[in-house]
C-alpha cells in the first residue's frame, strides 16, 4: 500500500466483462440488418421494450451523447455546431446536440457512416426535453413518429387516480407496438417478455443491495464513478437478460466480498461526499482529484435515489423500502401467466407513481425529505451539486435542496456549467480552485498528489 494509506485497494474484476458486454451491445447497434429507431425506454417500461422485438434496436441520446462528449470533445464540439448553424440554440440537452450533429455532417465520432433511424418513439422523462428528442430525427427525413404519455402527478398517492394512469399508459403503448408490427412487419415477441422483467428485477434487487453495502460500510467498497461506468448495463444498454443477471450478481457478489475484506475504492477515506443527477461526462477527472483529499463519492439522485427508494423505519433509522424491490409484484402477482399481448405490457408498467413514505407528497419526497434521507442514509459528510444552465429536469430545485442539506448538517458546494453532455461553459481551472477551497475550508488538505498517485 501507498505512504500512509489505511486500507487496501484493488482493481475492480468485474470491469473486463462490462467492457465486453458493451463492446458487444455496440456491434450490435452497428448491424445494418436491424431496423434502427431513436427512443428512450425508461419512463415507460420496466424493462427494455425494444427486445422484445425481431431486429429492432433503439438508439438513446442519453447514453450516447454522455459517451460522445467523454471521449471525443472535438467531435461534439463539431456536433453542437452543425445543430446552431441550423437554429438549434445553446439552450438545448447537451446529450441532443451531440447525437443530432451526425446527422447534419453525416458521420459519427469514429468517422463510419451515421446510422439512419427508421422511426421515433421519443418517450417523456423526467426531463422536460426528452419530449424534444424525436423532433430533429422527424423533421430530418419523414417517417413515423409514436408519443407515449409519461402521466404523474403531485400531491398525496392517489390509488384510484393511479389505475385510471396505468390504462391510460398500457393502452398509448399498446397501440405503438401494434403499428410498428404492421408498418414494418416486426414481430413482438411476446414470450421475451418474461425473461427480460426477471433480468430487470435481478437488476434492480442487486444494484440497490449494492447501493446499501456501500452506503453503511466504511471505508467504502465502490466509488459512483465505477457505478456511472456500468449502471446502463441491461437497461439502455441492452444486452442479453441472462448475461445482465450473471453480470449484476458478479458486480454484486464482488461489492459485498471487498465491503467485508476492508478492500476500499479510496485507501485514506476520510470525507463521504453526494451528488445530485449526472456530472460533467467530460471531466470526471473531478472524481479523482477529491481522492486526493480522501474523499470518496456515494452516489446521486440520478443513480440510487429515484422512485422513493428509502425510507424512515419505526425504529426512527433510514432504510431502504425492500417491499418496493419488485414493483410490478403487486400489479401483476408473480404466480399470474403473462398470456396476452396487454399482460405483457401491463406488467411491465408496473405501479406508476408509487405512494411515498408515510403517505408524505410525492414532490415533497422527491425534492426536498428524499435528498435529506439519502444523505443521511449514506453518512455522508457533504454535498456537490451542480446548477447547469440549460436542460432543466438536471437543475430543478436545486438550490432549495443545498438549504435542506444544510439545515440537516452538511457542508454543500455548487458548481456551474452547461449541462453533462455539453462542455461550453464549465470552467474546469475554476472548478477545480472551488473544490480546493471547499476541503481546504473543512480542514483537509491533500494526502497524496498527482505525481504519487500516477507511480
Amino acid at each position: 500500500m501507498a505512504k500512509g494509506q489505511l486500507w487496501e485497494t484493488r482493481p475492480l474484476e468485474f470491469w473486463a466483462k462490462a467492457k465486453e458486454l458493451r463492446a458487444g451491445w455496440q456491434k450490435t447497434a452497428e448491424d445494418k440488418d436491424r431496423l434502427v429507431g431513436q427512443g428512450h425506454t425508461a419512463g415507460v417500461m420496466s424493462y427494455n421494450w425494444s427486445q422484445a422485438f425481431t431486429d429492432l434496436f433503439l438508439i438513446n441520446d442519453n447514453p450516447t451523447g454522455s459517451m460522445i462528449q467523454a471521449k471525443n470533445d472535438p467531435y461534439a464540439r463539431k456536433s453542437r455546431l452543425a445543430g446552431e448553424i441550423r437554429g438549434w440554440g445553446r439552450e438545448i440537452c447537451g446529450y441532443h446536440g451531440n447525437c443530432w450533429g451526425g446527422q447534419f455532417l453525416g458521420y459519427i465520432e469514429d468517422g463510419s457512416p451515421w446510422q439512419r433511424r427508421k422511426f421515433v418513439v421519443p418517450v417523456p422523462c423526467v426531463c422536460d426535453q426528452h419530449v424534444k428528442r424525436g423532433q430533429q430525427a422527424r423533421d430530418f427525413e419523414n417517417m413515423p413518429q409514436w408519443m407515449a404519455d409519461r402521466l404523474t402527478y403531485m400531491g398525496p398517492y392517489d390509488e384510484e387516480r393511479e389505475k385510471d394512469m396505468l390504462e391510460h399508459k398500457v393502452y398509448c403503448f399498446l397501440r405503438i407496438v401494434n403499428d410498428i408490427e404492421r408498418i414494418f412487419g416486426k414481430k413482438f415477441e411476446e414470450e421475451q417478455v418474461a425473461g427480460l422483467i426477471s433480468s430487470n428485477t435481478v437488476r434492480s434487487e442487486c444494484a440497490q443491495e449494492i447501493f446499501c453495502t456501500m452506503a453503511r460500510t466504511i471505508p467504502a467498497p465502490i466509488s459512483v464513478k465505477d457505478l456511472y461506468s456500468v449502471f446502463t448495463i441491461g437497461g439502455l444498454t441492452a444486452v442479453d437478460p441472462e448475461e445482465t443477471v450473471k453480470f449484476w450478481r458478479m458486480v454484486r457478489d464482488e461489492v459485498k466480498w471487498r465491503a467485508e475484506n476492508q478492500i476500499a475504492a479510496v485507501g485514506n477515506e476520510r470525507f463521504r461526499w453526494i451528488e445530485a443527477h449526472p456530472p460533467a461526462w467530460h471531466f470526471l477527472k473531478y472524481y479523482r482529484y477529491m481522492e486526493d483529499y480522501g474523499a470518496v463519492c456515494l452516489g446521486s439522485q440520478y443513480i440510487f435515489m429515484d422512485d422513493g427508494n428509502f425510507e424512515v423505519k419505526p425504529d426512527g433509522s433510514i432504510g431502504r423500502r425492500v417491499e418496493e424491490l419488485c414493483p410490478f409484484e403487486e400489479t401483476f402477482p408473480a404466480d399470474t401467466p403473462i398470456v396476452t399481448r396487454e399482460d405483457c405490457i401491463r406488467v411491465g408498467m408496473g405501479p406508476l407513481a408509487r405512494p411515498a413514505p408515510g403517505n408524505m407528497k410525492s414532490d415533497e419526497y422527491c425534492y426536498r425529505n428524499g435528498i435529506v434521507k439519502y444523505a443521511q442514509f449514506v453518512q455522508a459528510d457533504g454535498a456537490l451539486l451542480p446548477v447547469w444552465r440549460h436542460g432543466v429536469g438536471c437543475t430543478m430545485t436545486r438550490k432549495e435542496q443545498a438549504m435542506y442539506l444544510k439545515e440537516a448538517g452538511l457542508n454543500v458546494m455548487h458548481y456551474e456549467g452547461s449541462h453533462p453532455g455539453d462542455r461550453t461553459d464549465l470552467d474546469e481551472k475554476r472548478f477545480l480552485d472551488q473544490l480546493d477551497n471547499w476541503m481546504q475550508g473543512l480542514g483537509l488538505r491533500k494526502i497524496t498528489g498527482q505525481e504519487e498517485r500516477k507511480q
